[in-house]
């Protein structure tokens, strides 16, 4: 009934479908997950992404141009100075939809700048949460094999005990040596580990490992994943992109209107006999009207019309792959679960098994070999459900990294 009653609660805890961090996790920035200095590259990428969005959206409004010139010349046998200052502008005010959709197409670009930081960033926290996961893994890791090598120390000094008692012969004695070092180095091979996922979570990260929080994440269900997801926002936005780009092409081939308006000054002198010849102010001002005829028209509205299309199909490709991947999360959240389970039963056998082994020890016919040996094989399965417990997470860690929290 206690073991029953066990698998109902792991079982309960799996099929959760709550949000992906718990309330508590919810409060915490996930920026904190990685260095200052990272978020400091982040930051400046964004307000880059916002000043070049700035000007492409305001790309539309023509310069003023200010010039001025000085020329000499001698026409006759006095030389001639000719001083002129000029303010031009020539500015588009139609463009056949060309302005606006040329604004709508600066704001979904930064939309989609915006969304690939977003992209890199949150795969880095998802990086840096992964190494602190595998890094807490590995302490159980650690510790359980310090118990089999406890257990490999007790067997060798059992077969030892029966050598010389004659019970063995001296392979089975020679095979007790070998399986205490490989243990031991398996353990070396484990510190060794992690120390690498060490390293690699502080060129991340400035969190001390063994006092950082840990997430927990909960499973969620397909249609959440898919519904808020920073991959599928993503491409959404390049499709609106594309499709304003599209636009924009299209209206650079059709007829526009610009105004342009100028105030010019000029001033002669003659520098043989230092009098001023002549001196003239004039404006001018008007309406241009353009409609260039390319015969690369349509190859470039077709090659815009292709990125757009070619776009979409990328969006439903993208499905069809996060779909792929929900579904191999899932399975292997199956099979983990099979193994959390089974690491359960063996440590309530094992606990079982130990009770009993006591009490006969206690009456003189087990030795104390015999409840060691037991104990840490408990606490063996105990620690095997622990990290069965991080693969699940660093399993749904592969979820989190495209899933996006309206609470976040």
């Amino acid at each position: 009934m206690q073991l029953r009653l066990s698998h109902l609660l792991l079982l309960a805890s799996l099929l959760s479908s709550a949000a992906l961090f718990a309330s508590e996790d919810n409060n915490r920035s996930l920026e904190s997950y990685i260095s200052k200095l990272k978020n400091k590259q982040f930051d400046l990428d964004y307000k880059k992404n916002e000043a070049e969005s700035s000007k492409l959206r305001d790309s539309w409004i023509a310069p003023i141009n200010l010039s001025y010139a000085i020329s000499l010349s001698n026409p006759s046998s006095n030389e001639q100075e000719l001083r002129t200052t000029a303010i031009k502008m020539d500015q588009p005010i139609f463009q056949s939809g060309g302005i606006y959709y040329g604004i709508k197409f600066a704001t979904a670009s930064k939309k989609y700048n915006d969304y690939t930081i977003d992209v890199a960033k949150r795969k880095m926290i998802k990086d840096a949460i992964a190494f602190l996961m595998q890094i807490k893994q590995s302490d159980l890791k650690i510790e359980r094999q310090k118990l089999q090598i406890d257990n490999a120390e007790i067997n060798l000094e059992l077969k030892k005990e029966q050598y010389m008692s004659g019970q063995l012969d001296s392979g089975f004695l020679d095979d007790a040596i070998i399986e205490r070092n490989s243990v031991k180095q398996a353990l070396y091979d484990l510190e060794t580990a992690k120390e690498r996922l060490v390293s690699s979570l502080s060129a991340l990260s400035e969190m001390d490992h063994s006092s950082a929080h840990v997430p927990h994440l909960e499973l969620i269900d397909a249609e959440e994943f898919l519904s808020h997801n920073i991959q599928l926002e993503m491409l959404d936005s390049q499709i609106e992109r594309d499709e304003y780009n599209k636009k924009m092409t299209i209206a650079k081939y059709l007829p526009s209107v610009n105004f342009n308006a100028g105030y010019t000054w000029r001033e002669s002198i003659n520098n043989e006999i230092r009098f001023l010849d002549g001196e003239r102010e004039f404006y001018d001002y008007g309406i241009r009207a353009n409609m260039p005829l390319n015969i690369n028209t349509f190859r470039d509205i077709e090659s815009a019309k292709i990125d757009y299309l070619k776009s979409k199909v990328v969006k439903e490709d993208t499905k069809v792959q996060l779909q792929a991947l929900f579904t191999q999360v899932m399975q292997n959240l199956e099979n983990l679960k099979k193994k959390k389970l089974l690491s359960i039963e063996n440590q309530e056998l094992y606990n079982k098994l130990l009770e009993e082994t006591r009490a006969l020890f206690e009456a003189g016919y087990k030795t104390q070999y015999d409840v060691a040996l037991l104990k840490n094989s408990a606490d063996i399965a105990a620690l095997d459900a622990k990290i069965y417990e991080f693969d699940r997470q660093l399993e749904l860690l592969s979820l989190y990294e495209m899933y996006v929290n309206d609470l976040e």
